[in-house]
């Protein structure tokens, strides 16, 4: 069947809108959104307040305002999760390049002995040399002015030329699973095929971010493995769809908890629910009571451990002045009172 609609300019669009049953109250700053956003983009925030999806009617209470708010928090939640992303990536680079080298050599990516499929691993090889043939890197001119042209650079630089989906292949396809297992052990995953179940996850997220996808309701294409219990803090009520964000975020939550200890991810994301208290949560696969599980609530215990750390810190800091003062100084009462109100005031 041939495509047969017309484009419209934006104000047609708007008018289109309105006559569907969207409130529009402000037709010039509609205007100046659709200008910049594309109604094909933005479409897909509309939906969830249609009535009728054949006709695309909709429903009593349905506004272009509110379809706004859903589209920046999509577009909020996109730049959180990439950053997060981004750490983890960043770390995975950094194991793969340290295991497998201390334990293969540094040109283990072009032995075929050591892939599982060897028509992947030409797959995989082949995406190397592109990235190589393509790189403008001063690191790897430099490698190509003092080694020559010829041959690798060593795992150590020429994986810093590939993207995140690229180096899950290179794990995946990897033949020495004893590595890899040490390697999924060091973020708390029991077995090397949860962590490619994750790896394929999160990159499927990563790259939707990267092109400015929707992902509050989005089905993921890659489902991750989701198992009853791990070795740190995990989720006690697994989702029912775990194809939506929820399953996903799960992981990454954990995978970046191993990383960085001390990230502030679901702290940063609880504070955008409540700049966005529309946002329907169970659309993006949350459980019922995800507020009460230990996982949400591990950041609070954790930072009420570090500041009951820092409290004994500070007290000791105080009885070793007062020891102090009292054994090597002469002075008066009043100036060691001055000094441990300083060390209070620091360690409020």
């Amino acid at each position: 069947m041939d495509y047969t609609n017309s484009p419209l300019e934006v104000p047609a669009l708007i008018q289109t809108l309105k006559d569907r049953g969207l409130s529009i109250t402000d037709d010039n700053k509609a205007l100046a959104f659709l200008e910049n956003v594309s109604y094909f983009r933005f479409r897909t925030y509309l939906r969830p307040m249609e009535q009728d999806t054949v006709m695309h009617q909709y429903k009593s209470g349905a506004s272009f305002g509110k379809a706004v708010s859903l589209y920046l928090f999509d577009t909020r939640l996109r730049m959180l999760i990439f950053s997060a992303i981004q750490q983890i990536e960043v770390s995975l680079r950094a194991k793969i390049i340290n295991h497998f080298s201390l334990s293969h050599g540094a040109f283990w990516f072009i032995q075929p002995e050591l892939a599982t499929d060897k028509h992947k691993f030409t797959e995989n090889l082949s995406t190397l040399e592109r990235e190589l043939q393509r790189s403008k890197d001063e690191f790897i001119k430099e490698h190509c002015v003092k080694y020559g042209k010829e041959g690798y650079p060593p795992a150590w630089k020429i994986l810093e030329l590939v993207s995140f989906g690229c180096l899950t292949k290179l794990y995946f396809n990897f033949a020495d699973t004893t590595i890899k297992k040490k390697i999924a052990r060091s973020y708390g995953v029991p077995q090397h095929e949860m962590l490619e179940s994750w790896m394929k996850a999160v990159n499927a997220l990563r790259n939707a971010c990267a092109h400015h996808e929707r992902i509050w309701n989005r089905v993921m294409p890659v489902i991750p493995q989701l198992p009853a219990t791990l070795r740190n803090t995990w989720i006690t009520d697994k989702p029912q769809m775990a194809n939506r964000f929820y399953a996903v975020f799960c992981c990454l939550i954990y995978w970046l908890n191993a990383i960085e200890p001390e990230n502030t991810l679901v702290q940063d994301f609880k504070s955008l629910l409540q700049e966005f208290p529309n946002v329907d949560t169970t659309a993006m696969g949350f459980t019922t009571n995800w507020k009460e599980d230990p996982f949400w609530l591990w950041y609070i215990s954790k930072r009420h451990t570090h500041l009951k750390t820092a409290e004994f810190l500070s007290k000791s800091l105080a009885v070793f002045f007062i020891i102090y003062w009292k054994q090597y100084t002469t002075s008066n009462h009043l100036e060691l009172k001055f000094v441990i109100s300083l060390i209070n005031f620091h360690t409020l």
